[in-house]
């Protein structure tokens, strides 16, 4: 009879390993393998990290040419000297990957339309949008043309991926950062393909909103009809402050563009049918930024001051690492992005520079017309051409692959068709066309201004940036400030790419790039000083059409020129002032346009009670301001008001206007017509009455957040940092922070500054930097997320700019890595 307990202990010990080593269904996810997930050797128990880590290391490494030092700080800042730049690339990447592994390849696998790979088939469609949107298409396209025309630049490329690889080689088992052992895989080989991937990523980041917007307008204007269209979406900005100033007068344009002369009836006046196709990830309205540069005239020191805030979703680990690179052609530091080499924004002991969103369009749909379902032919020009066929496998995690064909066109992949579309979107087929897939050499634009020494430099650089609009601001030890907007842009006549455009012939293709000599720029003003935050780059004076107006907010622009104006005796902690001011002058705008239209006797007192307390708000949203929350709960309530009736009859998304667009309405309008309500029959409803209603429906979510204590700004706007994952344990929730939208410190709810750098350019740099996380990218180290405090209360690290003569002794430096050849 032993051999009964015998079975039952070998069923029970098969089942055990079976159990540990299987990922379980839990609602509607899976928990890792549990066995490796625990285990004490090598589960993420073992990414628990000592506060007292020594990171001294003596490291040897086939691919070097040299040796390379490199010094950390005490914020885990890494200081790389080396004798060549490709050894300072390489060690770079060995860097990147020893504290942000995950990070990079999680980020390129999106980029790649690979997350399927890794989750399973609930992330197919997201797989599919960015396949079918060209990532890899465009990635590859961007590789081919940098190793033909850039070598310098592709060897800088390579070198970073062998540092990469170099790290991940020696990566011992217990070793793999926490989110490989969660999701239960693990890292594979870094490529150059990947720094192009996520060059990719970076740019439909910035950009891709025009994915969605171009359909959403379309919509709108097939429902509205374009006259009504226009006043909604209106291109009239009255409050436009633009990056160059008003009355600068542009040259003649190179290029004569000319529309379509059928483009008010096939373009402008097409109603034909909706598209409902949406993107499963839509990149924040709010990607922008905000730079300026005060010139010596205006600086108590005579030295110009450069500050630079992008604004992007506020994740863990966060998508800047600081470091320092210093070989024998250059010395620098700033942000750089983990996954390309370089630094991104930053300084050297020459010139400063910082980047802002341009908000051009770059991107436009063409509707096409295929033979058949085959989509091996469309029509263009008169004749059936012949599509080549791009096939994207996505393999997916325990289940089957998904084949995607792709027709590619004369304007590029044909993201929806027969075969992917949403419901409802009536079967267009769209092809896109973006300058992201024309290939190019952007990342030799950071590259040259790492080496740049005066205004000449910066120009040469920044030419070489062709795919997202930037607006790139300069600085320099000698004195020169300026700033200057760069990409390829496309040489548009009026509402061009607003709307899909015809693709059947060539009548509604693009017809050439602006010459970037002709790109919006501006140096060493009278005014003295040059800004930018993602504004209008120009007054309506300036030969092209810019885009949308719904692509450029207008009020940060407005409060930092208006701050810039009256500064004078500027020192970098005025500037850092400046980065966190939480001034809201669309407040200061609208307040005066919602007071002039209360009933105060009509009022209820607990309506009063709210609209007393945002009457007499100081306009500031600092913390605890209660004003800030009220009044912006009652112009969310008004734009419902004034839109809702009107918007409610959509059967796709259509978007709703910006808030200038109601803003201005109502200040040029007393009896503006989209106050009445359509709904109701034989009455017309007033600007007062839809005011009124918002205040009653505003009073209802103010008395909840009141009776939960979150009436004060930031508990009602619960900024919060999150990990890429969404796993609220790893993320920093609550944070204590004013600003928002339409303010310089333009922090909402997920979405802020991402890195604040302030350059004074004195003899020897004077600059401070923070952004919201850490430099290490394991949730079980101490700098996980040690400047978040700082970041959201306003504070600055004094940036440490060091000759390697000075590193060795200095009293910030703790550690040392060296790097030698094999």
């Amino acid at each position: 009879m032993r051999i009964v307990p015998l079975l039952v202990s070998a069923l029970l010990t098969w089942g055990a390993i079976h159990l540990f080593n299987t990922q379980l269904s839990v609602g509607g996810s899976k928990t890792p393998r549990l066995g490796y997930f625990l285990s004490p050797q090598h589960g993420f128990w073992q990414n628990a990290e000592s506060t007292e880590t020594n990171y001294n290391d003596n490291i040897v490494l086939k691919d070097l040419q040299g040796k390379v030092e490199v010094y950390i700080d005490d914020r885990l800042v890494p200081h790389i000297y080396a004798d060549e730049d490709n050894d300072a690339y390489y060690v770079q990447g060995y860097l990147h990957a020893k504290f942000r592994l995950w990070q990079m390849e999680f980020q390129t696998h999106v980029a790649a339309g690979r997350l399927s790979e890794i989750v399973g088939k609930e992330r197919v469609p997201t797989d599919q949008f960015f396949r079918r949107l060209g990532m890899v298409y465009g990635a590859e396209k961007t590789k081919a043309f940098v190793e033909k025309n850039n070598p310098e630049m592709q060897s800088a490329i390579d070198s970073y991926a062998k540092g990469v690889n170099a790290y991940i080689a020696q990566l011992k088992p217990e070793e793999i950062p926490f989110e490989y052992k969660l999701l239960d895989y693990k890292p594979e080989a870094w490529t150059s393909l990947k720094t192009y991937l996520f060059q990719m990523f970076m740019s439909y980041d910035l950009t891709g909103r025009g994915a969605v917007t171009d359909l959403q307008m379309s919509n709108a204007r097939n429902y509205f009809g374009y006259k009504d269209f226009d006043r909604l979406f209106t291109d009239v900005q009255d409050s436009l402050d633009p990056i160059i100033p008003k009355g600068t007068v542009y040259a003649k344009p190179t290029i004569k563009v000319v529309p379509p002369a059928d483009v008010q009836t096939a373009y402008l006046g097409d109603t034909s049918g909706n598209s409902t196709a949406m993107a499963p990830f839509v990149p924040n309205k709010s990607n922008g930024s905000n730079n300026w540069v005060v010139g010596g005239s205006k600086t108590k020191s005579g030295r110009p001051i450069l500050a630079n805030d992008p604004h992007l979703g506020l994740n863990l680990p966060s998508l800047w690492f600081e470091v320092q690179i210093s070989t024998p052609t250059h010395r620098t530091y700033g942000a750089s992005f983990p996954g390309s080499p370089a630094v991104i924004i930053g300084f050297n002991d020459s010139i400063a520079w910082g980047v802002t969103n341009a908000g051009r369009d770059v991107l436009d749909y063409y509707e096409m017309k295929f033979k058949d379902s085959t989509l091996n032919e469309y029509w263009y020009n008169g004749q059936w051409v012949k599509a080549e066929k791009r096939t994207e496998t996505i393999k997916v995690k325990d289940s089957a692959n998904v084949i995607e064909n792709i027709a590619m066109t004369v304007y590029g992949p044909t993201m929806y068709d027969y075969h992917y579309k949403n419901s409802g979107s009536g079967g267009k087929n769209l092809a896109l066309r973006w300058t992201a897939h024309d290939g190019g050499s952007g990342l030799l634009a950071f590259y040259k201004l790492n080496h740049a020494k005066n205004y000449e430099d910066y120009l040469e650089a920044i030419s070489h940036w062709n795919s997202t609009g930037q607006n790139f601001a300069f600085a320099s030890k000698t004195g020169d400030i300026a700033l200057k907007q760069q990409a390829n842009f496309v040489a548009r006549w009026y509402r061009q790419g607003d709307f899909i455009l015809p693709g059947q012939d060539s009548t509604y293709a693009w017809q050439g790039y602006i010459p970037t000599n002709e790109n919006p720029m501006i140096k060493n003003p009278e005014r003295g000083f040059v800004s930018s935050a993602n504004q209008k780059s120009t007054d309506h004076t300036y030969p092209y059409y810019l885009g949308a107006a719904s692509n450029f907010p207008v009020y940060r622009g407005v409060i930092i020129n208006r701050k810039l104006a009256a500064l004078s005796n500027a020192t970098a902690a005025d500037i850092q002032k400046l980065q966190m001011d939480n001034y809201n002058v669309f407040a200061e705008m609208a307040r005066p346009v919602i007071m002039k239209y209360v009933n105060q006797a009509a009022l209820t007192a607990d309506e009063k009670k709210y609209v007393d307390i945002m009457n007499s708000w100081n306009l500031v949203s600092d913390v605890n301001e209660k004003g800030a929350t009220v009044f912006n709960v009652i112009w969310d309530s008004l734009e419902t008001s004034i839109w809702g009736d009107e918007f409610a009859g959509a059967t796709t998304n259509i978007g709703w206007p910006d808030e200038i667009t109601l803003l201005e309405s109502l200040k040029r309008d007393s009896l503006y017509s989209f106050a009445d309500n359509i709904k109701t029959k034989n009455k017309v409803e007033t600007i007062s009455g839809a005011v009124m209603d918002a205040i009653k429906k505003a009073t209802v979510v103010l008395q909840k957040a009141d009776k939960e204590g979150k009436l004060g700004w930031a508990a009602f706007k619960d900024t919060r940092v999150s990990h890429l994952l969404k796993i609220n344990p790893l993320s920093a929730l609550h944070l204590p922070i004013g600003g928002g939208r339409h303010i310089i410190n333009a922090t909402t709810e997920t979405h802020g500054p991402s890195w604040r750098m302030i350059v004074h350019m004195t003899d020897e740099i004077e600059a401070y930097g923070v952004y919201p996380g850490g430099q290490h990218g394991n949730p079980g180290s101490k700098y996980y997320d040690t400047f978040i405090n700082h970041w959201a209360t306003g504070k600055y690290y004094p940036i440490l700019f060091l000759h390697l003569k000075d590193a060795p002794t200095h009293k910030r430096i703790k550690w040392l890595m060296t790097f030698t050849k094999a």
